[in-house]
């Protein structure tokens, strides 16, 4: 098996971020005690061990990077917890560039708590993207049932249409073809989702697909990826749901998200294509208000750890 590490960052530490982790650790502890020796995490030693503590769990050994020792109250966010947030993230992405690590896997941050400390990436994946110099990369979504690629992702809807080339299609569709490979699905089938409502009924209801859409899946086509469509996006997801469809590219982030997340809400993965390094993530956010309360599901932080290390195996 190949040798590799994996960097955990915290996250916003007022968040669910603390004890996600904690509850993923206990979860491989007593399931796969191999994982904990592949894993570094990056943030608060101390607030790990009393969020274990509330927990009545025993911290696992595991190597930890403390670069913080921060007052925090779950819930109530500071600027000093997002100082702390981004430089926990920023120590990941340092570990990775030294190539002490191969892969990232994310706990939650709070994109406006990045805005409040000047950092101005809409999250982790611009960041990402900038820090690995990397022009083209996509935002997808990983279930069992269902994965989703997103063409576009945190845009207003009125700055959608000045956004969305034939380009930018062709590329989330090469990447996310080349995703499907490397989980050694054989002969996969990608769809992509029209624009307007009934994919524009022949351009009745909008013209996009018979311009941009169009022109996109003839170009995956002379590449090789195997794509289908547009196909209206009201009944897509039901047929991938099915299984007709291994990926959904989907043009803009709540046309994918919306039925992903009501499939996937738990146990969901976010995961950045077209980077050097393996990032993976769980597919919500925050949460301040179930922060502290014992409450927070990790199987979807638990899926984001697991997927990274198959991604990473193959």
């Amino acid at each position: 098996m190949k040798f590799f590490k994996i960097a955990i960052s915290m996250g916003c530490p007022a968040g669910i971020g603390p004890e996600i982790i904690v509850k993923s650790l206990e979860y491989f502890k007593k399931n796969s005690p191999e994982t904990l020796k592949k894993i570094i995490i990056v943030g608060d030693k101390k607030l790990l061990l009393n969020t274990a503590a509330q927990l009545n769990f025993i911290l696992p050994e595991v190597e930890i990077n403390s670069i913080s020792e921060i007052q925090i109250k779950p819930g109530v966010p500071t600027l000093e917890g997002y100082k702390a947030m981004a430089e926990y993230f920023q120590k990941v992405i340092d570990l990775a560039k030294k190539g002490k690590v191969q892969g990232i896997v994310t706990a939650p941050i709070s994109k406006e708590g990045l805005n409040k400390i000047g950092i101005k990436y809409s999250g982790h994946t611009d960041w990402l993207g900038k820090e690995f110099k990397v022009k083209n990369y996509v935002m997808t979504f990983y279930g069992k049932k269902m994965i989703v690629s997103l063409v576009t992702t945190h845009i207003p809807i009125k700055k959608l249409f000045s956004e969305l080339d034939s380009d930018k299609i062709f590329n989330t569709a090469k990447l996310s073809y080349e995703f499907l490979n490397r989980l050694k699905i054989s002969n996969p089938k990608i769809a992509l989702c029209g624009l307007n409502p009934h994919a524009g009924e022949g351009g009745f209801l909008g013209e996009e697909e018979q311009t941009i859409l169009k022109e996109a899946i003839k170009k995956c086509h002379e590449e090789g990826i195997p794509i289908y469509g547009p196909y209206p996006s009201d009944s897509l997801f039901y047929w991938a749901y099915k299984g007709k469809f291994n990926l959904v590219i989907a043009l803009y982030h709540d046309q994918g998200l919306i039925p992903f997340k009501l499939i996937h809400f738990e146990d969901g993965v976010n995961l950045t294509l077209g980077l050097p390094i393996i990032r993976t993530s769980p597919c919500h956010g925050t949460a301040y208000d179930i922060a502290g309360k014992g409450i927070a599901n990790p199987k979807s932080f638990i899926s984001a750890v697991k997927l990274a290390i198959k991604l990473l195996s193959n």
